[in-house]
């Protein structure tokens, strides 16, 4: 900061200049830690572990919740409680412009991708459902590509193996499921990659606040299918699903979606849809400890081939 004096023999706007550098200066050092280099490891670990556990959250809730009703509650929950904390600390609103945006990007992902993910885990089994959603990495780098930003080679190896240890997982499971689930899983799969990829090239607003909007826009998108099917609680739900929902609300919106909303902002699409890879793993390892579920050799070969995957493609922006 400039005292009295030396600011008396500086032009006013010279002296505003240099101060406001000053303080921009010190904002930087005391939040270094809330800098990407940071919080997009931390972003990551958040979408890898977290979302990798909202598989078997979502299967409870499914037990006394309808999918688009159960997401209705859930985003608009954790995206009016974001919103509220975000303004307290004095972040703008968004603008029309970014409010539009934020409405069709959350509509493309939560209305379209999570709706449908959940509607189709009704009637597909879990294995088709983790094939279809791995593809999103891939179905986002084509689409990143028409944007002129195509993956490198490492990326593309990485992209490539990783969908293969999808496939490997979940050789062994049931392969099974209706038309009308399938056909949910292809759109879903669809509506989140081109929303993901789309957003990054639009007017949006600071990561967080992206986030808290999408997810109030999104459940809008929810609340109208969720009303057009005639969704509604048939009885009291139970404890279990209750419990899940409220974990889904906490650690899957407000920290998990937030994360790779950050990761869309920070990162390339090939790092940021990493996840899709992690997940079902992850999902493994959590059936096996509170589900009772257990792991084979092609399990184990699977896992080991998505790790080498996320490896690869981490070298590849590490290399960037």
């Amino acid at each position: 900061m400039y005292s009295d004096r030396r600011r008396r023999n500086l032009p006013r706007k010279i002296w505003r200049k240099n101060n406001m550098n000053a303080i921009v200066e010190d904002s930087v050092h005391e939040h270094a830690w809330l800098s990407p280099r940071v919080l997009v490891p931390l972003s990551l670990v958040g979408v890898y572990l977290i979302w990798g556990s909202t598989y078997l959250g979502i299967r409870i809730a499914l037990e006394s919740y309808p999918p688009f009703l159960m997401a209705a509650i859930r985003f608009p929950i954790a995206g009016g409680v974001l919103y509220a904390f975000l303004r307290w600390r004095g972040m703008p609103a968004p603008t029309r412009r970014q409010w539009f945006n934020c409405f069709v990007t959350g509509s493309l992902l939560l209305g379209l991708g999570n709706g449908l993910v959940c509607y189709a885990e009704q009637t597909v089994a879990s294995g088709i459902t983790a094939v279809a959603v791995a593809s999103v990495a891939l179905i986002m780098s084509i689409f990143a590509g028409l944007y002129g930003q195509w993956p490198n080679r490492i990326e593309w190896a990485g992209l490539l193996v990783g969908f293969i240890g999808v496939v490997v997982l979940n050789f062994g499971g049931e392969l099974r499921g209706s038309p009308a689930g399938a056909l949910a899983l292809v759109v879903a799969t669809l509506g989140w990659a081109f929303g993901s990829v789309w957003s990054k090239h639009q007017n949006m607003p600071q990561p967080m606040m992206s986030a808290a909007a999408q997810m109030l826009c999104g459940g809008i998108s929810l609340a109208v299918i969720a009303a057009v099917r005639g969704e509604h609680l048939a009885a009291l739900p139970n404890m279990h699903a209750t419990l899940a929902l409220v974990y889904l609300i906490i650690a899957g919106s407000l920290i998990g979606f937030s994360a790779y909303i950050y990761l869309l902002h920070h990162t390339r699409a090939a790092l940021a849809s990493s996840y899709a890879y992690v997940n079902p793993p992850v999902a493994v390892l959590v059936g096996v400890a509170f589900a009772g579920e257990t792991v084979t050799t092609l399990d184990l070969v699977g896992m080991v081939v998505i790790l080498a995957s996320v490896a690869a493609i981490t070298l590849a922006k590490t290399k960037r």
